[in-house]
């Protein structure tokens, strides 16, 4: 299995019809557009900006089906080909045809979120849905290493026609850069930060239980920032502050103020948290932040473990917890 930019040669000199049904300023979308715009002739993109999916995904459909084929030589297929290729597999199957596999449906809504029942008439549908858009593409990429060989063992693709191609950080935004520590954090208080959209893989409640290990501690901060519930039983302690949303230029400001970053996955028992790289260590590298990770076999693809990437057994609170004592040599 090689990297993404060895497809690039399949690219020159060619004009190439690029489809998403994901919103236009997605990070994985705006970076294959990018290395289309790099690589190819010319790039036609069909996509929506509409917030809405299902307005999205019906204007999308109605601009393939008015697209013509003739000047096309490729058709790449980025964030969730299958609701794209199935349906439209006549016309996008007259030229060679690439897909972004970023995610398996029946992975997501069946391994992962557990909507529906392994084995059970929608799983068998999700993986129906996932065979069926795979079968049609010439190349496939997908976003690590692990990932491709679990679709190949999953699903039965053959090696040869898959391709990693890793997220990058956005560095306009995320780069190093000098901030003073937010207010009320004095200068020998660390800062630990997390942030995340609060997936049950990335194991946020192993994060919350690693905090309270920190109760009585006033050498650190603590700060947590996305969307928790309540209902997640967030510890409430005056070393840790909840933050529910940021721009991604104060975001960028606050993970500069922090002297250790939690990356992860931590989730232990979601195979795909094992799988996949955090969007987030992407962005902790381009900033070069030192970080925790989740001990996953996709996190080894790109990090080794050194003074700047710790590992720890995930689903482990306690390992976590010890880690980031580690780190600031508390005892």
């Amino acid at each position: 299995m090689d990297k993404f930019e060895t497809l690039s040669s399949d690219f020159d000199g060619k004009q190439v019809l690029y489809i998403t049904t994901k919103n236009l300023d997605y990070i994985r979308v705006t970076q294959e557009i990018d290395f289309l715009k790099a690589n190819a002739l010319g790039v036609t993109v069909i996509g929506s900006k509409s917030k809405s999916y299902p307005k999205r995904l019906m204007h999308v459909w109605k601009q393939i089906l008015g697209q013509s084929m003739e000047d096309i030589d490729v058709t790449f297929v980025g964030f969730a080909p299958q609701l794209v290729v199935p349906f439209f597999k006549n016309k996008l199957k007259q030229k060679q045809l690439v897909i972004d596999f970023f995610i398996s449906v029946y992975d997501t809504m069946v391994l992962d979120r557990k909507k529906f029942k392994d084995g059970g008439i929608v799983s068998k549908l999700c993986h129906k849905l996932d065979e069926a858009t795979l079968k049609q593409a010439d190349a496939i990429v997908c976003d690590t290493k692990a990932h491709g060989q679990f679709f190949s063992e999953e699903f039965g693709v053959a090696i040869d026609r898959l391709f990693v191609y890793y997220l990058h950080a956005n560095e306009a935004i995320y780069h190093p850069m000098d901030v003073a520590k937010q207010e009320g954090q004095t200068d020998s208080r660390k800062k630990v930060l997390y942030f995340g959209s609060i997936l049950n893989l990335q194991g946020v409640d192993v994060i919350l239980d690693a905090l309270k290990e920190f109760a009585d501690d006033d050498r650190i901060n603590f700060e947590i920032i996305g969307p928790i519930s309540d209902k997640m039983h967030k510890p409430l302690q005056p070393n840790v502050t909840y933050i529910d949303w940021l721009t991604q230029e104060d975001l960028a400001k606050h993970i500069a103020s922090a002297d250790l970053c939690l990356a992860g996955h931590f989730s232990g028992d979601i195979m795909k948290a094992k799988r996949t790289i955090p969007g987030k260590a992407y962005i902790y590298e381009a900033m070069s932040k030192p970080m925790i990770l989740g001990d996953g076999m996709a996190n080894h693809e790109l990090f080794e473990k050194d003074d700047k990437h710790i590992f720890v057994e995930m689903g482990n609170p306690k390992a976590l917890a010890a880690a980031i004592k580690d780190y600031f040599d508390y005892e």
